[in-house]
């Protein structure tokens, strides 16, 4: 159990402790990623910036995910019956378009560091399917890091092992046996604001410019 995400990205941290200033990025997922994200960056001695992917959901029930998407790629479960073609395309261009304006309203007109050769490092503040982080790791391999390591407070045990199929390590501090929500493993699980991971983003980009 923890604190908040302050109290977990301590936690986490201390699992990472070996890749102090290794020629490295922090990825966080927004919003809850990025306050844990920020503090191991500092930590690590690492710049931290986002990476924006969305569940794509299923048309009879938006809260099922049938796939994901990032601004680049698109990803559709293999298991997924009957669902029209057409509106995969329609939706997963609608997700896509809303995840390039997010973006732009966080990162304004910086462009996404070059990964290639890079240790990435991707944090989010708990992981229940996988199935968004599977969809940022689908990105990032396409740039050719020398290393991709999924950290993460907490997570199913499901998900933890399709996750180590696909990177090359796995940091996560709780894997607990029953799992309703990642909300349920934070005594403190306020939701984090726009405002927030701007302030953030901005004051890791003063302190790696300093």
């Amino acid at each position: 159990m923890f604190k908040d995400r302050i109290d977990a990205a301590i936690q986490l941290a201390k699992k990472l402790e070996k890749y102090k200033n290794t020629p490295g990025i922090i990825l966080a997922i927004p919003r809850g990623g990025v306050p844990i994200g920020a503090i191991i960056a500092k930590k690590l001695g690492m710049p931290l910036e986002i990476i924006l992917s969305k569940k794509i959901g299923h048309p009879k029930n938006p809260e099922y995910a049938i796939g994901s998407a990032t601004m680049q790629e698109v990803i559709i479960n293999e298991n997924v019956p009957d669902v029209p073609k057409d509106y995969i395309q329609i939706e997963a261009a609608r997700v896509q378009q809303n995840l390039k304006q997010k973006y732009a309203d966080l990162m304004g007109d910086t462009k996404p560091t070059n990964l290639k050769d890079k240790t990435v490092i991707l944090i989010d503040d708990g992981i229940a399917t996988g199935s968004t982080v599977l969809a940022s790791i689908a990105l990032i391999k396409k740039s050719k890091p020398a290393k991709i390591i999924v950290a993460i407070p907490v997570a199913t045990e499901e998900a933890i092992k399709k996750i180590n199929n696909v990177v090359d390590e796995v940091y996560c501090v709780l894997i607990p046996a029953i799992f309703y929500g990642v909300g349920q493993f934070y005594t403190d699980f306020e939701q984090v604001s726009d405002e927030e991971v701007k302030a953030l983003l901005f004051q890791s980009s003063t302190i790696e410019k300093a």
